[in-house]
Order: C-alpha cells, then sequence, then structure tokens
C-alpha cells in the first residue's frame, strides 16, 4: 500500500525541488523537476484510464496541483544559474506558443538576444508586448535589437489613449529610441523633458539613464551630479553605480569609491557593481592583479556587465597581456555597440601591441558609425598622433573637435601633447588656461605644470603640480614632476633649498610602494576564477 497518492508525489517532488532551487543546488533541483515531470505524465495516463474513479475527491486536489508549465519555467530558471542558456531555451521551446506565459516569453526573449538570435527574441518581446502592453523591459529590449521607436509605439498606443496620465509614455519610448541608437544628445533634451514633468519629478530610472548619458557623451561633471541625486533619492540604489565608482575613481576620489563599495557590499553581494567598484579602487591604486580577481568575480555574477569587462580588460592591459585584454574590450563592444568607452579600450591595446594600422581601420569605423563629434574625432586624432605620416591630419581633427567641445577634456590632453612635441609651449599654456577656466582636472593642471617647467616658470609650475596631486594624490606624474622641477630650480635661493628639503622628507611617494607584493597574492587566485 502506498503511503502517498500519484498527485501527492508530484507535489512532493515540486515541492522538494523548489526549496533545492532556493538553496542554489541547481542541479539537484532539476533532478528533481525533471522527476516530477514524469510523475505528473504518469498522473495524466491514469486520470485518462480512469476517468469516473474517485472523480469528486480528485477534483479539488487535481486543481490545487502546480503547473506543468510553471515547473518547465522553474527549470529553465536552474539552467539559466547554471549558465547552460541551450538547456534553458530548449525546455522553454517545448511549452506551446499559446500556454506560454508573459514571463516565459520574456525569459525565452532574453534568453535568445543572448543567444544572438535576434529574430526569435523580436517575436518573444513583441508577444510579451501584446500581453502586457506596458511591459517597459519588453519596449527597451525591442528598441535594444534595433526595432524602430514608432513601430514599438504603435504597440502600445492603445493603452496610452485608454488609461488617463499616460501620454508620458510615448515621449520615454522616444527618449530610449535616441539611446539605442547611439544619438546621446537628443537622448538627453527628450529625458530632461521628461523629468520636468511632475509624474516623472525626482524618478530614479530617468536620473540613471541621464547619468549613463551624460558619461557616454563624455559629460562626467554631470554624470556624477546626476548619479549623486539618484543615490540620496534611493540609498539602495545598485544599478548604475559601477559607473558613478568608475568615474570617482578617474578623479582620483579613491576614498569616496572605497566608501562606496562598503555601502554597495552591505546592500547585495550578488551584483556586479560592488566587485566593480572595488576593482576600480584597485585598478588606479596601481593593484592591477586585485583589480583583475574582482573584475572576474563581477563577470562570473553578470556576464553581460560592460563595466566589469571593460575594469578587466584594462587590467589585463596594463599587467602587459594585451590579447587577453583584447577579447574583453571586443566582447564589452559586442554587448554596448554605442559606448566609445569599449572602443577606446580596444584601440588602447592595439597601439600598445603596435598595430597601428588595426586601430586606424577601428577609429575610422567608430567615426563613420558614432558620427563625427568631439569624443570620436579625439578617437581618431589619438590614432593619427601615433603615425608621423598622419600628424597634420590630427591637428585637423583635434582642431575640429575643440570647436565642437571647447572643454573636452581627452581633446585638450592630446592637442597639448601634439603642441609639446613641436615645442608649441606658449600656445599650450594658452590651450590648458582657458581649459581650466570652468573646470578643474587634474591631468590638466599637471600638464600646465610640464609646460611651465619648459618655460622656466618654476613657481607656478609647482602651484599647478600641487593642485594636480590635491585632486589626485596618487598622480605619481605630477609627483615625478616635482623632483624633475626641484633638480632643475637654481641651487642659490636658499629658502627654495628649505622649501625642497621638507618636500623630500614629506615621503609622499610612500603610498605607491609596496602594491607589487599585495598584487602578488591575488595574481595566486586567478587560475580558481578561470583567468588565463
Amino acid at each position: 500500500m502506498e503511503l502517498f497518492s500519484p498527485s501527492q508525489k508530484y507535489q512532493l517532488l515540486v515541492y522538494h525541488a523548489d526549496s533545492l532551487f532556493h538553496d542554489k543546488e541547481y542541479r539537484n533541483a532539476v533532478s528533481k523537476y525533471t522527476m516530477a515531470l514524469q510523475q505528473k505524465k504518469a498522473l495524466s495516463k491514469t486520470s485518462k484510464v480512469r476517468p469516473s474513479t474517485g472523480n469528486a475527491a480528485t477534483t479539488p486536489q487535481s486543481q490545487c496541483l502546480p503547473s506543468e508549465i510553471e515547473v518547465k519555467y522553474k527549470m529553465a530558471e536552474c539552467y539559466t544559474m547554471l549558465k547552460q542558456d541551450k538547456d534553458a531555451i530548449a525546455i522553454l521551446d517545448g511549452i506551446p506558443s499559446r500556454q506560454r506565459t508573459p514571463k516565459i516569453n520574456m525569459m525565452l526573449a532574453n534568453l535568445y538576444k543572448k543567444a544572438g538570435q535576434e529574430r526569435s527574441s523580436v517575436t518573444s518581446y513583441k508577444e510579451v508586448l501584446r500581453q502586457c502592453p506596458l511591459a517597459l523591459d519588453a519596449i527597451l529590449g525591442l528598441l535594444s535589437l534595433s526595432v524602430k521607436g514608432a513601430e514599438v509605439a504603435s504597440m502600445t498606443i492603445n493603452v496610452i489613449q485608454s488609461i488617463p496620465n499616460l501620454d508620458w509614455l510615448s515621449v520615454w519610448i522616444k527618449a530610449y529610441a535616441f539611446v539605442h541608437t547611439g544619438d546621446n544628445t537628443r537622448a538627453i533634451n527628450t529625458i530632461c523633458s521628461l523629468e520636468k514633468k511632475s509624474l516623472l519629478r525626482d524618478n530614479v530610472d530617468l536620473l540613471g539613464s541621464l547619468a549613463d548619458l551624460y558619461f557616454r557623451a563624455g559629460d562626467n561633471k554631470n554624470s556624477i551630479l546626476k548619479f549623486e541625486q539618484a543615490q540620496m533619492l534611493d540609498p539602495y540604489l545598485i544599478k548604475g553605480m559601477d559607473v558613478y565608482g568608475y568615474l570617482l575613481a578617474r578623479e582620483g576620489r579613491l576614498e569616496d569609491v572605497e566608501n562606496l563599495g562598503c555601502r554597495l557590499f552591505n546592500i547585495s553581494d550578488q551584483h556586479a557593481e560592488p566587485w566593480v567598484v572595488s576593482g576600480c579602487h584597485s585598478f588606479y591604486s596601481k593593484r592591477y592583479s586585485r583589480a583583475l580577481y574582482l573584475g572576474a568575480k563581477a563577470i562570473q555574477l553578470n556576464s553581460n556587465s560592460v563595466q566589469a569587462l571593460l575594469l578587466k580588460g584594462a587590467a589585463l592591459r596594463n599587467m602587459g597581456r594585451v590579447q587577453e585584454a583584447i577579447i574583453h574590450f571586443r566582447e564589452a563592444i559586442r554587448l554596448a555597440p554605442c559606448r566609445l568607452d569599449c572602443y577606446e579600450g580596444l584601440i588602447e591595446c592595439y597601439l600598445a601591441s603596435n598595430s597601428i594600422r588595426e586601430a586606424m581601420v577601428m577609429a575610422n569605423n567608430v567615426y563613420k558609425t558614432l558620427g563625427a563629434n568631439a569624443q570620436t574625432l579625439t578617437l581618431l586624432a589619438t590614432v593619427c598622433l601615433e603615425d608621423p605620416v598622419t600628424q597634420e591630419k590630427a591637428k585637423t581633427l583635434l582642431d575640429k573637435a575643440l570647436t565642437q567641445r571647447p572643454d573636452y577634456i581627452k581633446a585638450v590632453v592630446k592637442k597639448a601633447e601634439l603642441l609639446s612635441r613641436e615645442q608649441k609651449y606658449e600656445d599650450g599654456i594658452a590651450l590648458l588656461r582657458n581649459a581650466l577656466a570652468n573646470q578643474s582636472d587634474c591631468v590638466l593642471h599637471r600638464i600646465l605644470g610640464d609646460f611651465l617647467v619648459a618655460v622656466n616658470e618654476y613657481q607656478e609650475a609647482m602651484d599647478q603640480y600641487s593642485i594636480a596631486l590635491s585632486l589626485d594624490p596618487n598622480d605619481q606624474k605630477s609627483l615625478e614632476g616635482m623632483q624633475k622641477m626641484e633638480k632643475e630650480e637654481s641651487p642659490t635661493d636658499a629658502t627654495q633649498e628649505e622649501d625642497v628639503d621638507d618636500m623630500e622628507g614629506s615621503g609622499e611617494e610612500g603610498d605607491l610602494e609596496g602594491s607589487d607584493s599585495e598584487a602578488a597574492q591575488w595574481a595566486d587566485q586567478e587560475q580558481w576564477f578561470g583567468m588565463q
């Protein structure tokens, strides 16, 4: 005599599998879900053979049985956690189209997209919108697959007209259509117009998107400002904080980066962002092996994290592992074809390995694809500067970039580099003073210091190096500039000699020492994370 009826066995197997899923024993969970489906199949056959037996008693129980479709969805979830996407697609594909719920179509759409099956992905996203016209993630999915904004908007028009206070949605779709075509300026303007509406004022999601767009447009100051606003409104915000941490690290605000990393880890260590932020702190502290480890951990948690791929790629490049770095930058480009920093990383790798031809081809492709703006002009000029034959072309490109955006720091730095080669120090000083009139940047202050040393303006050069170090205490080139200047100063001024002695005794270089020994400890852990 059996202890449990067939339907009870099915229920228990599903409950057991659910428990294993929550304990993260995904392989075991898949095994139990499979057994449950087999039991359900046997149960269905039995009910067909004996339709009248115990009908009144079994009907209420059969209505309470876990859905077979839900079990298959949970199996697919297990497979995605195990990174067996093909198996996840296979199990969901086995569900007849008419029986697929919106969440099943959504999972299928995301899996198809990840696998590069764009047509199937578009079909699944459209099916989600047919069932749920306000599914914003499905809208974003379609826009990311180059479906035109007008077509996506037409799928939501009926619900927009039938529900009050929903007129903002068509503008929202238009804004994100600009985002996914790489038209950052129009995307920023459209989102700003949305943000002014009372319904969407102080919307954290919009502020995060706006911050990301400013970052893509190279406007780091406004990007940081918007990230700070979003963070104040939602102290538990994780999305986008990896980019925010990277921007803070670039500005030399390493203490703020460390605090941000600690705060994010307190919220959750199961997202890529906290690991990327900590990795940025390590990278800008010159601890590249540790940054590599943290980047790899972030990728483990989210293989689609562009910022994690860029972090790991940059760490590999700085450790001399250029070919491995190239693989990571290419994957970042695949995931985010409209982000210029992905191309910049790859081009830097080509230049580091003296592959100037490949760098030139890539820079030209970016220029044609993303359009002629200050960023793409500067990127192309950067490659042109590497070849003596294309120096004049570089100069023309940089002049165009600075005409469009006189405050674009990367263009100013490259133009200063060109003027330094030509020994036009006075022109360089005028360029840098003009750029620093409305902003303060460590690199610009340091380069201005170098130019002032070249024209024997030692005291002002010292001031510029000091400002640079106040903005980024870890900037080694500013320290080196100070030391070089001390050697070139006239020894007759006793006061100057005393100042030099004081600086030599300050030990400011100490923070930059000892990083190799710590990095070696992390290097031992690379194989554990599958690093090559």
